[in-house]
């Protein structure tokens, strides 16, 4: 049941038909009866595993609220490791299977681990690190937990959020689900934006470039301009199936009386690696911060710890995204960005008089962010590639003259910017007037870009119904 699908849409209406009929208590029993429908209808085995989760949490949390002393601690990391092993086992089991079985085999052992064919269940990584900051929160006393269970379940699985995130914390949701308000006007307003803008991102533009970019990466060797213009297709296409996911996720949840932080803050703006990640995937960075980087000791610490801990933390970062070699050389990749990153700033930049952009846009940032652009490329190319053979073979062509005539390159180009350059100019129409989310004084205003959306997406959408990239993760 995709947000880009009518089946999404009939239950959606169904939801926010029935919803203005409750009382709080019975309206978060009705959405958990839906989010529960919801997340059944991608496979019912799947329940098992996050009703598990829901339980064993829940349980936890109220133990270690309890405790005092070593028993808390000891509580914390039993909850730590259970729900670590299990998005292990599922996640990541077959893969180190694979690479213990290839290490054993050139000393004559066939047979090391076995294979299990084990599905992965659906959402597993985001509900996983909620339940983890769930506890830890509890742990650090800067959460109560949940008195209700059917509150923490809903916290879990409420729908919106519930298979790609945001990661939303139970501080910020909890509060909500227990004393849910209905939606204002303005939520009303903001909320239909989102989701239309979020369904243009994901069915004009992301789906669209979706082709060129597979077409790459079905490949295992290309030239120079193929690299470019499949990296460029990829790199935008990324960014709007899952900016556009979560745009969709905050306007149900806004539909429904519930507040998401924003996830995404125009990234391709970005003039340097730690901007990146204060613009991408922020709910994620957020919590690498708070639950890994901060804990290891974060920048409290002499030089070579500081660069030890962003590269451990960007690492198992890329490791959360996918049991691949190639999450695991992204999230290197962006660790030692990081480490050269504050290496700069701390003794080059100072002395060569450079300061620090900050504030508004300015023309002045320009080259900064063409050239975080381009770092930010070559990382979303380790991201997608399926190989790394493939990698390498990618890499050798970015060093060698473009492979096809100029024109050719730049018509291509332009094709392409069909799709993502009106995303952008909306986007930077919104930098402009300092909104995150781009709500028209006039409601005759409102009504005509809405029809322009739908419009969009009917008629100028790819009508291949792609799934989102993130349900992967």
């Amino acid at each position: 049941m995709v947000f880009n699908s009518f089946t999404f849409a009939f239950f959606f209406l169904f939801v926010l038909a029935v919803l203005p009929w409750l009382d709080t208590r019975r309206s978060n029993l009705f959405l958990l009866a839906a989010s529960v429908l919801f997340y059944a209808a991608w496979d019912v085995r799947f329940l098992l595993v996050i009703a598990f989760s829901t339980g064993f949490n829940f349980v936890t949390g109220q133990r270690i609220a309890m405790a005092t002393g070593l028993l808390k601690k000891r509580w914390v990391w039993f909850n730590i490791t259970i729900n670590l092993g299990l998005l292990g086992f599922f996640k990541y089991y077959q893969f180190f299977a694979d690479n213990l079985n290839a290490l054993l085999a050139p000393m004559g052992i066939s047979q090391g681990l076995p294979a299990l064919h084990i599905i992965l269940p659906l959402a597993i990584s985001f509900y996983t690190f909620h339940c983890i900051s769930y506890v830890i929160d509890i742990y650090r006393g800067q959460l109560q937990p949940a008195s209700r269970f059917t509150d923490f379940a809903l916290y879990l699985m409420l729908f919106p959020h519930l298979v790609a995130g945001p990661i939303v914390r139970a501080s910020h949701l909890l509060p909500q689900i227990a004393a849910r308000s209905r939606p204002s006007q303005g939520d009303w307003d903001a909320g239909m934006f989102l989701i239309l803008w979020g369904l243009f991102k994901k069915v004009v533009v992301a789906d669209n470039l979706a082709p060129k970019a597979d077409r790459l990466f079905a490949l295992s060797q290309a030239g120079a301009a193929e690299v470019v213009l499949g990296t460029v297709a990829f790199a935008f296409q990324i960014y709007a199936d899952f900016s556009g996911y979560t745009d969709i996720a905050r306007g149900a949840a806004r539909l429904m009386g519930f507040h998401f932080d924003l996830n995404f803050k125009f990234p391709y703006l970005a003039t340097s690696p730690s901007d990146f990640w204060q613009r991408w995937h922020i709910s994620l960075s957020q919590w690498l911060r708070d639950y890994l980087y901060i804990p290891l000791g974060g920048n409290r610490c002499r030089e070579w710890r500081v660069n030890l801990n962003l590269m451990l933390t960007m690492l198992i970062g890329g490791f959360w995204h996918g049991a691949a070699w190639n999450f695991v050389l992204w999230g290197g990749y962006h660790g030692a960005l990081l480490c050269l990153h504050r290496a700069w700033s701390r003794h080059v930049s100072p002395r060569l008089g450079l300061g620090k952009q900050v504030g508004a846009f300015k023309w002045s940032a320009v080259p900064a962010i063409l050239l975080m652009f381009g770092f930010t490329l070559y990382g979303w190319l380790l991201f997608r590639a399926s190989s790394l053979v493939q990698v390498a073979s990618f890499t050798r062509a970015l060093f060698v003259p473009l492979s096809f005539p100029e024109r050719a390159f730049c018509t291509e180009m332009a094709r392409q910017a069909f799709y993502f350059m009106p995303m952008m100019l909306v986007e930077a129409w919104m930098i402009r007037r300092a909104k995150t989310e781009l709500v028209f004084g006039s409601p005759w205003r409102n009504a005509c870009f809405y029809v322009v959306l739908v419009y969009a997406i009917l008629f100028l959408g790819a009508k291949s119904g792609e799934q989102f990239i993130y349900f992967n993760f």
